[in-house]
C-alpha cells in the first residue's frame, strides 16, 4: 500500500468532531477513503488503520474492528460469497453507495448554496411548479391551491384580531412559484490514463462531481434525466450505482466516441432542453475506424482526429445540444483546441482546477435549466 502522504490531492489533517459518535467520526473518513479506492473495502480499511496510527482516531473502547462490526450491523457492508460458497471478502452495499453520493452532494453543492442567490429556476415568475418562499397578495384568477393558508391566517389575525376572527379576500396571500425546467443531461467523464498521471489524481474529483450531480437530480429534480458515460479508447454508459467503482484504464482519449454516444442518448429524450457536460484533461488522441481498428496518436494535436471532433461539435449544434467542456489541464495547445471546439458548437468552456470543478458544473447546470414559456 502506498504511503498516504505520497498521493497528491489526498491529504488528511487532524480530525476533530466533538459532537460525533465514534462510528460517525470514522464513517465520514471511511466514505472518503472508499471513494478514493474505487469501492475496494480492504484497501480502504488498510488506509483507515494507517490513519488511526497517525492520528489516534480510535481508543480501547472503540476500535477499527468495532467499526467494521457496526458497518455490518448497519447494512453498509456485506460478505461476498463466490460460486463455490466460499467467502470472497467484504464489499460495500447500495446503502453505502447512496451515502457516498450524498456526501459528495453535501461537499460540493452545500458550499455552493452558501453563496448562491435563489434556486434552480428561470427568470420568469407566475403559475409555475417550483416554490420560491416569496409571497404576494392574492389577485383575481390565482388558483386556490396556491394560497398559503398559514400566511393568510396570520394576516387575518393581524388585521382583525383573534377575538373577532374574520378572513377576507384582502387577507389572502399566495406563494410565488417559478417555471421549473426539465433538462436532459449527459455527463461525459474522461477515463484515459492521463487522469492519474503527472502526480495528480484527477479521476476522484471527477467521480465526486458525477455522484453529487446524480444525487442532486434524482432527489431534487426527479423530472430531469442524467446519463453518465465514460470514454477512453471507446465510450460506454455506466449506471449511477457504478460510480464509486469507477477507475481509469490504459486508454487513449476517444472524444468522438463519447460525443457520438452522448448525442445518441439525448436523441431518445423527450425533453426540449438537452446538454452535454464533458470533463477531460487531455487532447483527443484516438478514433475507432470503420474496420474496427483504432487510429491513435498521442503526439500533439492530430488534425485527422481533431477535425472529427469539430464535426461532432457542429452536429450537436444542429441538434440544439450545447456542449460545456470542463478542461482540467492548462496546456496552451489544449486551450486552443477547446476554443475551436466550443466555437464549432456555440457551447461553453471552463478551464478549471480540480478544487473548483464541482462548483462550476453545478452553477452551469442551474443556469442552463430553463423552460420555454409558451
Amino acid at each position: 500500500m502506498k504511503n498516504l502522504n505520497q498521493r497528491k490531492g489526498f491529504i488528511f489533517k487532524s480530525y476533530e468532531a466533538p459532537y460525533q459518535s465514534p462510528f460517525d467520526k470514522l464513517f465520514e473518513i471511511f466514505k472518503e477513503l472508499i471513494t478514493h479506492t474505487s469501492g475496494d473495502f480492504d484497501e480502504a480499511i488498510d488506509w483507515l488503520r494507517e490513519l488511526d496510527k497517525e492520528y489516534s482516531l480510535t481508543d480501547e473502547d472503540y476500535t477499527i474492528e468495532d467499526f467494521i462490526e457496526d458497518l455490518k450491523k448497519k447494512g453498509y457492508i456485506r460478505e461476498e460469497i463466490d460460486p463455490d460458497g466460499n467467502s470472497g471478502g467484504m464489499a460495500i452495499t447500495a446503502k453505502t453507495e447512496q451515502a457516498i453520493r450524498q456526501r459528495a452532494l453535501d461537499q460540493i453543492f452545500g458550499n455552493l448554496k452558501k453563496g448562491a442567490a435563489g434556486n434552480h429556476k428561470t427568470k420568469h415568475s407566475g403559475r409555475g411548479d417550483e416554490h420560491t418562499g416569496e409571497f404576494r397578495e392574492y389577485r383575481y384568477g390565482d388558483s386556490l391551491e396556491r394560497i398559503s393558508m398559514t400566511e393568510s391566517l396570520k394576516n387575518a389575525q393581524i388585521n382583525h384580531g383573534i377575538g373577532a376572527f374574520n378572513l377576507t379576500e384582502d387577507d389572502l396571500v399566495v406563494e410565488e412559484t417559478h417555471y421549473k425546467a426539465q433538462m436532459s443531461t449527459v455527463l461525459m467523464i474522461d477515463i484515459s490514463h492521463s487522469m492519474i498521471l503527472y502526480g495528480e489524481d484527477r479521476i476522484t474529483p471527477a467521480k465526486k462531481v458525477a455522484m453529487a450531480l446524480a444525487e442532486l437530480i434524482t432527489t431534487r429534480y426527479p423530472k430531469d434525466t442524467l446519463d453518465i458515460l465514460v470514454f477512453g479508447n471507446d465510450a460506454w454508459p455506466i449506471e449511477i450505482k457504478d460510480l464509486p467503482y469507477l477507475r481509469v484504464g490504459p486508454y487513449h482519449t476517444n472524444t468522438v466516441a463519447g460525443l457520438r454516444l452522448g448525442m445518441d442518448l439525448l436523441r431518445r429524450k423527450r425533453n426540449t432542453n438537452k446538454q452535454i457536460f464533458m470533463i477531460t484533461d487531455g487532447k483527443p488522441s484516438c478514433l475507432r475506424l470503420k474496420d474496427g481498428t483504432y487510429y491513435k496518436n498521442s503526439v500533439g494535436l492530430d488534425s485527422f482526429i481533431v477535425d472529427k471532433c469539430y464535426n461532432m461539435a457542429q452536429q450537436a449544434r444542429k441538434l440544439n445540444i450545447p456542449i460545456t467542456t470542463f478542461m482540467i489541464a492548462q496546456d496552451p495547445y489544449l486551450r486552443q483546441f477547446v476554443e475551436h471546439f466550443t466555437e464549432a458548437n456555440q457551447g461553453k468552456a471552463f478551464y478549471t482546477g480540480l478544487s473548483g470543478l464541482g462548483e462550476m458544473i453545478f452553477e452551469d447546470y442551474e443556469q442552463n435549466r430553463k423552460k420555454r414559456i409558451r
